[in-house]
């Protein structure tokens, strides 16, 4: 398993001059101490865990080269394997297959793109798909929300903001400096005026679809939690509309949300 830090934001712009002095440092780097560490890693996940610990080194090392790999090549691979709409090659948390996944499921691959993910089924079934990574650092493509999922006898509460037609499930963006339950228990607060118990937070799961309102290409990825709650529920802030929805509504939410409809249907929780 590789533990990476979790960074909200995407990244911020650089001086040109320090890319370029930083990229020679790293390659001088790497020459010189590259060779050195891959036979000592070799060595000493042999002596720790036999040929397990050399594949999981081994392993470790073939995601980094991906990861670089998605850098190095991503304005080839925005050229030849995707179109408009797309969502781009480039983000150096994210590996080539996470992203040919992410595209597969927006529909932007080219007839090249698709015969390389063909490919990659061929040796692993639903390899792209499934290599998505929904941890990966946010970029411009990616707006990273919480969502607070709070149902009663088989529906669910959204709110719809002022001045939108559909509805959304509530929640929001993590400000800088927050974990995922002190944002959503301040996001839920501001809309619906009741306090999150952030003891009772247990995790659903993650789901991403392309944002509402926005250019094709750019994803919403939602991290939702259920949790108990103290207080009185009333629109609050921007919130114009708080309303109990069934599944067979779900024309009527985002389209993040009617995939959190779908998985919440398939557990049996909303009816």
């Amino acid at each position: 398993m590789i533990i990476k830090k979790r960074v909200y934001k995407a990244d911020k712009k650089v001086n040109p001059f320090i890319g370029v002095l930083l990229f020679l440092i790293s390659i001088v780097l790497l020459a010189i101490s590259g060779p050195i560490g891959l036979v000592y890693g070799l060595l000493h996940s042999f002596v720790r865990n036999g040929t397990k610990g050399i594949g999981e080194f081994l392993l470790k090392i073939a995601i980094s080269v991906d990861q670089l790999g998605n850098v190095i090549m991503q304005h080839l691979l925005n050229s030849l394997w995707v179109k408009k709409g797309r969502y781009n090659f480039g983000n150096r948390d994210e590996t080539i297959s996470s992203a040919l996944g992410r595209n597969k499921k927006l529909g932007t691959l080219t007839a090249f793109g698709n015969s390389i993910d063909k490919l990659l089924d061929t040796l692993d079934p639903n390899h792209s798909l499934n290599s998505i990574d929904y941890y990966i650092e946010p970029s411009e493509q990616i707006i990273d929300k919480l969502a607070w999922v709070h149902i009663i006898d088989g529906r669910i509460l959204m709110t719809r903001t002022e001045g939108r037609e559909k509805y959304y499930i509530p929640g929001g963006k993590r400000e800088h400096g927050e974990n995922d339950a002190k944002a959503l228990s301040r996001e839920i607060m501001e809309e619906l005026s009741v306090e999150i118990d952030v003891m009772s937070l247990y995790f659903i799961g993650i789901f991403e679809a392309q944002a509402d309102g926005h250019k094709p290409g750019i994803l919403v990825r939602m991290t939702c939690y259920t949790a108990c709650y103290e207080g009185k529920l009333l629109p609050n802030m921007e919130i114009a509309e708080m309303v109990w929805l069934n599944y067979k509504d779900k024309h009527m939410v985002s389209e993040v949300d009617t995939l959190i409809f779908d998985f919440l249907k398939e557990k049996g929780q909303l009816g």
